[in-house]
């Protein structure tokens, strides 16, 4: 048996977009427009009745040249102006987005963690294969965070 890592797998970038906190969080809390900023995530859509707040459901359709799968994830964090967070799964996988007030617009910062409970569940799930596949979720956000920054920018700054 592998052991398992005790500590949480994290990674998080950031960018200046020329937006107020307030028009980042607008974009980014609108999970139904992930689409156009992420490279693995094609759509997400709400539970019926659900929006942007604390315990909403919502569920996204990834998609990668080796596969396509759905997620349910719930909202965690909705803190307008401030941070957006869900937890995949959940419990599994964490991602979100804080806004800090810059001179020029907002520091937008995203985060991915692969905490213990969700390495656990890597483990039960792919056994042997786990710290490969934990590692490849991991190059994923590293790749991809910077490229989802970079258009979630773009788009705010038209």
């Amino acid at each position: 048996m592998v052991p398992m890592q005790t500590t949480s797998l994290t990674f998080q970038s950031s960018i200046l977009v020329r937006a107020t906190p307030e028009q980042v969080y607008a974009l980014v809390s609108d999970v139904t427009r992930t689409g156009e900023w992420s490279p693995v995530c094609a759509e997400c859509w709400w539970d019926p009745g659900q929006g942007p707040e604390v315990g909403a459901i919502f569920t996204g359709r990834n998609v990668t040249p080796d596969r396509t799968w759905q997620t349910r994830s719930e909202i965690v964090v909705a803190d307008p102006g401030r941070e957006f967070a869900w937890s995949v799964g959940p419990g599994v996988v964490r991602w979100g987005y804080l806004m800090k007030s810059a001179d020029a617009g907002t520091e937008l910062t995203e985060t991915w963690e692969l905490p213990a409970a969700g390495q656990e569940f890597f483990h039960e799930r792919f056994g042997s294969e786990a710290p490969g596949e934990m590692a490849a979720r991991e190059q994923a956000a590293r790749e991809g965070i910077p490229t989802t920054l970079a258009s979630i920018a773009r788009i705010l700054e038209g």
